[in-house]
């Protein structure tokens, strides 16, 4: 260790013997360290609270507390300070024990100076290469998490940009999938969902009308009632989306909630006319809300309800906004038919911030 590492370094010296702290403190002192003692553990531990040690020589056969166990609330509490066990010849199996529970070394007393001031310069010199790793491992851990965010803003920004695009064809539904996404992250933090789910309903939201790029424009903007095969066209959209999606996103729940966020409650909805109702039903709510979620996600149930409540409350071609009033009857309404009767709870118990959005 270069001899200006060893200066400023904090020492404290741990030995019933006032003798021994003077001798082993005065010989530190005169090499550069900065030196305080203790006359036990409790004495130590107390001063180890109070400011921080860089290295504790610790005596093993004290009154009280013994090293070894003052060794233990040491590497328990202050971990990054480096210990040094002193010993008396037959307390040295006990030192090698210790040095197994994080002490660095140990030294036989009467102490040999030259051994004492290379053993303190071998501990320093680990404690800081240890201390220079695990700044290096945060700082390499800030640089990854950094680097993930900026990768995950830039595919946010991507997605939306497609989102948009998509709107660009139809003037009525302008802002239409930022807002269901605002929406259904809304109900998501109102369940309690966790994190990572809302965050895959935040990027199925800005997502979940992508297939309508496979629409003809003069049926997403036709002022008439569709007939039959317009509006089979229209449904076409959910499964356009998943393929064109399958290839850039690989997280399936994603892609589940954009193929399945046109399904009802009641089965009738489509692409695939997924329905809680697909079990027995002698089972009672527990099974067919597990069964509910098993063959429609949670997070394809809460973009269903937040994709029908801006739509009924944004202008249409073929008809006028909707009041918020007269939506949140609609929502009512097809509690257990349509919706999910705790998505539509969820929605409602939340509105007044949602409207702010």
């Amino acid at each position: 260790m270069a001899k200006g590492s060893t200066n400023k370094a904090k020492v404290l010296v741990v030995d019933d013997e006032a003798r021994i702290r003077e001798i082993v403190s005065r010989r530190l002192t005169e090499a550069g360290y900065q030196c305080t003692t203790a006359s036990d553990g409790s004495s130590a531990l107390k001063k180890l609270k109070t400011k921080p040690i860089d290295l504790v020589l610790l005596d093993i056969n004290m009154p009280g507390k013994s090293g070894v166990e003052v060794l233990k609330e040491i590497k328990g509490k202050y971990s990054d300070t480096a210990i040094i066990m002193v010993t008396a010849i037959a307390e040295v199996e006990t030192a090698i024990n210790a040095m197994k529970l994080g002490a660095y070394d140990y030294i036989i007393k009467p102490v040999d100076h030259k051994i004492l001031l290379i053993s303190a310069d071998r501990a320093l010199e680990k404690r800081r290469l240890i201390l220079e790793n695990k700044a290096y491992q945060l700082h390499l851990e800030e640089k990854v998490k950094e680097q993930t965010e900026k990768i995950r803003q830039s595919f946010l920004s991507s997605i939306t940009s497609l989102a948009r695009a998509l709107e660009a064809k139809d003037a009525y539904t302008s802002g239409h999938s930022e807002r269901v996404t605002k929406i259904a992250v809304a109900i998501a933090e109102e369940m309690n969902m966790p994190e990572d789910r809302i965050e895959k309903i935040r990027i199925a939201g800005l997502l979940h009308d992508i297939g309508k790029i496979g629409v003809m424009e003069s049926v997403l903007s036709k002022p008439d009632k569709l007939t039959n095969e317009e509006f089979e066209h229209v449904k076409s959209h959910c499964e356009i989306g998943q393929r064109i999606l399958s290839p850039i996103i690989e997280d399936e729940e994603i892609l589940d909630i954009v193929v399945h966020h046109h399904e009802r409650y009641d089965g009738t909805g489509y692409p695939h006319r997924l329905s809680a109702e697909q079990i027995s039903p002698g089972a009672k709510i527990m099974a067919v809300a597990e069964a509910y979620d098993v063959v429609l996600s949670q997070s394809a149930k809460i973009l269903a309800v937040a994709d029908a409540y801006d739509a009924m409350t944004s202008k249409r071609p073929y008809r006028p906004a909707m009041s918020h009033k007269a939506a949140c009857a609609e929502l009512e309404k097809g509690k257990g038919t349509q919706f999910d009767p705790a998505v539509v709870d969820a929605l409602l118990q939340t509105i007044a911030k949602l409207r702010k959005l």
